[in-house]
């Protein structure tokens, strides 16, 4: 097709399509144009075959042709492209050599991106010699500002001036792909370049890290530079991007309509809700109506408070779900985090601390320097992360996670950056015990490989257990058969998943629920009412102030579920049935008949305190008769005389932590 067929082609087509919207952008002082490629295809099909192979030219040509629109102001407006065909939709990884020049659409998450700077577009140069006015257009490919090789009037090569420079704003981010189509694969990258009005302030907020967008551009070539700043035979290929697609929606930009609204509205009025929410999470899962139900108030979740001091009380809640296997840990998180928008999904042998929090990378061809990249926590801020096989990450990463779930927030100071990224996410966690099943007549810290001060972080705790029961295991089976096989409609969610996102954004962007006096009081007495069993210094602790914070959390969730403006009392008492539901899972120790707190939190219970001191007296009382070195054989017979039961335990566990060491076989020796 000639030049002129396209001019005349594209002047038609505007004319007959866009012209309203160019009088508008015109008006409006918008410097772009969304064209709609799909319209311009069913217009003319060769015309888009066109623009997907020789894109920068016939952009470039359209772009002029747009200020000959008959308009009451001229205005040459960026051509940008939405609904891309499939044909040009392309993985990171098979991008070849063969797209260069070529328009792509390819889809990431933005993983690092570099601050909106001005750059060069095009430079006024005069003459020494002659005082000739030379411009130069400056390009992306080169780093360095190009200068004429000479004069066009007088030929002089001695230097020239620079009168003046036209810029643009610009911005460097690498995306990569989506998790889901990267299973067993490491996900592959490519650096985007972004310039002029894909820089405001509203499409930064769109190209920041941890954002899923949709880039369509046009594949381009840089040569790759050495250590000493030559350049290579091998280069790098980078995409000049024409537009940003919105893959995944914000809370803010989440449109409610009004009839989706007065359903809501419905609802909550509802009192069966609850019930329903719970029946819309995971429907083809049988039973765990509880463990379903604290879910669902975690992805509503709490109210966050600034206190007079500048405290921050974290108003999302952190649960942990302990279970054995095939029991559908992993299924649950897996659906929890594609609930809400950007929700995480990532799984423990494959998670480091750098990955869930932030690492500090060089980046000297693009970006220049060492350039912060962010990791999973920081990219699921305002939602909520799914971490399965939480016990098998390795020690080190999980220290990288208790503050991130006390303060919501992640520090970091590597090389020449110091940073603190906001990580205000919900954490779903999902372990297994060590000995494949769990025994709850073990405290937690025997049974999952996790630290107490971790294990403290979480407000709530679930024990997900395979018990052998013929009635429960065939209606689980029936349940199974039906939603499976058989009565496919019967499991599907009461809510769809569109709409409970929607249902939750509403909740989440416009109620603030305020805890009430008898709401208060409710709470209150059942946190004294617990502690108060707890009489004498040997007595174990019940419950502590972290449960009392999240039976707040839990009973202002229960609250935006209504949209109620106020906690009542039937929201504190949802909070404590869940809390008393995991205590008695967790908490409960069959030694005394007690809710012991250390047992669910982690630590040591005060049975086994009280055994540890009588086992310590006894070391005193044999140092002071034998010497320093006594024999274990003597301590075992002694600890049992005064009713310890399991000394040879007592003394590997502190052995282990060095409270004892063993100078010889058979011996022992206090440190």
């Amino acid at each position: 097709m000639k030049q002129e067929d396209i001019r005349e082609q594209f002047l038609q087509f505007l004319d007959e399509n866009y012209k309203k919207d160019l009088a508008i952008a015109v008006s409006k002082g918008k410097k772009s144009l969304e064209i709609d490629f799909g319209l311009l295809d069913k217009f003319n099909p060769e015309l888009t075959d066109i623009v997907l192979e020789k894109p920068e030219e016939i952009i470039q040509f359209f772009e002029e042709c747009s200020e000959e629109i008959d308009l009451p102001k001229k205005q040459k407006l960026h051509v940008r492209f939405k609904n891309m065909p499939e044909s040009s939709k392309i993985r990171i990884r098979n991008i070849r050599s063969e797209h260069i020049g070529k328009l792509l659409c390819v889809d990431g998450i933005v993983k690092r991106a570099s601050e909106v700077r001005p750059e060069v577009f095009e430079i006024i140069f005069e003459c020494y010699e002659c005082g000739e006015k030379i411009s130069m257009i400056q390009t992306e490919k080169e780093k360095t500002i190009q200068y004429p090789n000479n004069c066009e009037k007088c030929k002089s090569r001695r230097g020239f001036k620079i009168l003046n420079q036209k810029l643009y704003d610009a911005r460097w981010i690498a995306i990569e792909e989506p998790f889901e189509i990267t299973t067993g694969e490491r996900p592959s990258e490519i650096m985007i370049y972004l310039k002029e009005d894909l820089t405001t302030p509203k499409m930064q907020n769109r190209t920041d890290p941890g954002n899923r967008i949709r880039i369509i551009g046009i594949l381009k070539e840089v040569p790759r530079r050495n250590t000493k700043g030559g350049k290579t035979r091998q280069l790098e290929i980078l995409l000049d991007a024409n537009n940003i697609e919105m893959v995944e929606t914000e809370w803010e930009e989440i449109i409610v309509s009004p009839e989706e609204e007065k359903f809501i509205m419905e609802l909550t009025k509802d009192s069966k809700v609850y019930d329903k929410l719970v029946a819309s999470l995971a429907p083809t899962m049988y039973g765990m109506e509880t463990v379903k139900l604290s879910i669902v108030l975690q992805l509503f979740g709490g109210v966050q408070h600034f206190l007079k001091d500048n405290t921050r009380i974290r108003g999302d809640i952190h649960i942990l779900l302990i279970g054995d296997p095939a029991v559908g840990k992993s299924q649950i998180l897996k659906l929890a985090s594609n609930m809400i928008p950007r929700g995480r999904y990532v799984s423990g042998k494959g998670v480091t601390g750098a990955g869930l929090t932030a690492s500090v990378i060089k980046d000297e061809q693009f970006l220049g320097g060492w350039v912060l990249e962010a990791g999973a926590l920081v990219l699921s801020n305002n939602s909520i992360i799914s971490i399965d096989e939480f016990e098998k990450m390795e020690k080190t990463d999980q220290v990288a996670m208790h503050e991130a779930m006390s303060l919501q927030q992640v520090s970091i100071a590597k090389a020449s950056i110091v940073a603190t990224l906001p990580a205000k996410t919900s954490v779903l966690a999902g372990a297994n015990p060590k000995y494949s099943r769990f025994d709850p007549y073990l405290p937690i810290r025997e049974q999952v490989d996790l630290s107490e001060t971790l294990l403290s972080r979480f407000d709530v705790k679930f024990a997900l257990k395979d018990v052998a029961n013929a009635e429960i295991d065939a209606k689980m089976v029936d349940h199974v058969l039906e939603s499976r096989h058989f009565k496919q409609e019967s499991a599907k969610p009461f809510l769809s998943p569109e709409f409970l996102r929607k249902y939750i954004a509403f909740a989440r962007n416009t109620c603030r629920p305020l805890l009430t006096e008898e709401a208060g009081k409710l709470l209150k007495n059942f946190y004294v009412d617990l502690r108060s069993k707890s009489s004498g210094e040997e007595s174990p602790i019940p419950i502590t102030l972290r449960q009392y914070e999240a039976l707040i959390r839990l009973a202002e969730a229960s609250a935006k579920v209504q949209l109620r403006e106020k906690v009542t009392v039937d929201d504190a008492q949802r909070a404590i049935d869940i809390i008393k539901f995991s205590l008695r899972q967790f908490g409960f120790d069959p030694q005394t008949g007690l809710i012991d707190i250390d047992r669910a939190e982690g630590g040591v219970s005060s049975a086994s305190r009280s055994k540890i001191r009588i086992v310590l007296d006894v070391i005193e009382e044999l140092s002071r008769d034998m010497g320093k070195t006594i024999p274990v054989d003597e301590l075992i017979k002694r600890a049992q005389e005064q009713g310890v039961d399991n000394v040879e335990n007592i003394i590997k566990s502190m052995l282990n932590e060095g409270t004892l060491f063993s100078p010889k076989t058979g011996f022992i020796q206090k440190i």
